[in-house]
């Protein structure tokens, strides 16, 4: 391996998780870090730690500058942005090869290419991957009426620049059309600095499923299956499992041979991860969106294959062609992951920083942990509220989701509320448990969800 030391430009759970890769494979490891992330349990894990700002993220994770100012000062070879922030940024990539650092991940073009979905949707065509049915960039009410009326109501309004569910609005009736393309554009403009808006089909009973790649740059690309991700709340995934539940082999082929398509197509380097919209009433599926990076959700694709991702990311941008191949890639059982988040679901997922007095995980044979908390640490209120991954494995769905219930059962935090209570009830949810899934069943589940009540025991 040609790297010898890397920068790790990001936070929390993902920061461990790239820096124990990085101690596995031999390599030295720098956190940038903010001032509110000096003390953490990755400023304590890495070989080295730099402030690269204050705690706001604009002025410190979100510095593209800085992170490589940062990878110079300290003769860092490479840097691995994560995911979040600015992992998916084709300046942070640009900056490093402009400075001879090597960005883990793919190229900036191919960055560039993916972040806009305009453009992402174009590629898909030309790779000929079936993408749903959409218009091209609508600039006033009268243009984004007239592309509804031709895909018909309901449509979905999406940023083009956009991501994570930011900039993306539900329109029923042509009559909603002018105030939410006016409050798509302005969350847009404010989110990305680019106000372009599209429209799409909306689908209803919709399953979200995204295929995990691996591409060298010596034109060899692997799939590593698919997952779904189609508990979802405002976007916002909170449960991920591979493979996909209740799929048909057929179908499992066609999705999985697709996200290796492209990434063929456009001689993608790195971990991508192809995303679909399945439409279970018509047994089709359409070509998304492509997130240039690791995801959130990798470990259930880890537990299955046995393939360390960020390991292959890393040797992937040392120059290093991939160690396996298609008929080599092996998978084993089903894998569920939880994200758990310091929220109160029961006051619309409020966040709920604070100190961790308790901090006692869940241990047992294919149960793992991917997180940065402790007892003692304070979870900041500058960042996002994900306090880990909880990620099970079992012979059968059946087998991982009574793991799971019982993981999380045994997890015991206090001194901040999590939602913990709030995933064992959706575990619970009969059409969870039977596979049947869409991406409302979450948002329906919420709006119905009531915390359990602690019973205080009756002085006698």
């Amino acid at each position: 391996m040609t790297l010898a030391r890397v920068l790790i430009a990001n936070r929390g759970e993902i920061a461990v998780r790239i820096i124990r890769a990085c101690h596995a494979l031999g390599l030295e490891t720098v956190l940038a870090a903010s001032e509110a992330d000096r003390e953490s349990l990755p400023a304590r894990l890495a070989d080295r730690t730099v402030c690269i700002g204050p705690p706001q993220a604009a002025r410190s994770y979100l510095d593209a500058r800085a992170i490589v100012t940062a990878a110079l000062l300290t003769h860092s070879d490479a840097v691995h942005p994560g995911y979040g922030f600015l992992a998916e940024s084709a300046q942070l990539a640009q900056l490093c090869a402009d400075h001879g650092v090597t960005f883990v991940g793919p190229t900036a073009e191919q960055i560039r290419c993916m972040g806009n979905k305009l453009t992402a949707r174009a590629i898909a065509r030309r790779a000929g991957l079936p993408v749903l049915p959409g218009s091209r960039r609508v600039g006033s009410p009268a243009q984004a009426a007239a592309a509804a009326r031709r895909l018909g109501y309901p449509v979905m309004l999406k940023a083009a620049a956009g991501g994570g569910g930011r900039g993306m609005k539900l329109v029923n009736h042509a009559s909603e059309m002018p105030a939410v393309l006016s409050a798509a554009a302005a969350e847009a403009r404010s989110a990305f600095g680019d106000s372009s808006l599209y429209l799409e089909r909306y689908i209803g009973n919709a399953r979200h499923v995204e295929v995990q790649v691996l591409g060298d740059r010596f034109g060899s690309v692997v799939h590593l299956g698919e997952r779904d991700c189609s508990l979802q709340r405002r976007h916002q995934k909170l449960v991920e499992e591979a493979p996909a539940p209740a799929f048909g082999a057929a179908l499992r082929r066609q999705i999985r041979a697709a996200g290796a398509r492209i990434a063929r197509h456009m001689g993608y380097r790195s971990a991508g991860t192809v995303e679909f919209i399945v439409d279970q009433d018509a047994g089709a599926f359409h070509f998304l969106e492509m997130n240039t990076r690791i995801q959130v959700e990798h470990p259930v694709t880890e537990m299955i294959t046995g393939i360390d991702l960020v390991q292959e990311q890393l040797r992937i941008a040392a120059g290093e062609r991939l160690r396996i191949s298609q008929r080599e890639v092996r998978f084993r059982g089903h894998a569920i992951e939880c994200r758990i988040n310091a929220e109160r679901p029961e006051q619309d997922f409020r966040p709920d920083p604070g100190r961790i007095d308790a901090w006692r995980p869940p241990q047992g044979p294919d149960i793992r942990l991917d997180s940065h908390c402790h007892a003692g640490y304070t979870v900041p209120i500058h960042y996002d509220s994900l306090l880990g991954k909880l990620i099970v494995r079992g012979e059968t769905r059946a087998q991982a989701l009574r793991r799971m219930r019982a993981a999380i059962r045994d997890f015991r935090v206090s001194g901040i509320e999590t939602t913990l209570p709030f995933l064992q009830a959706v575990l619970s949810c009969p059409a969870f448990a039977a596979g049947r899934v869409n991406t409302r069943l979450l948002e329906e589940f919420a709006a119905r969800y009531a915390p359990p009540q602690t019973v205080i025991p009756r002085r006698l």
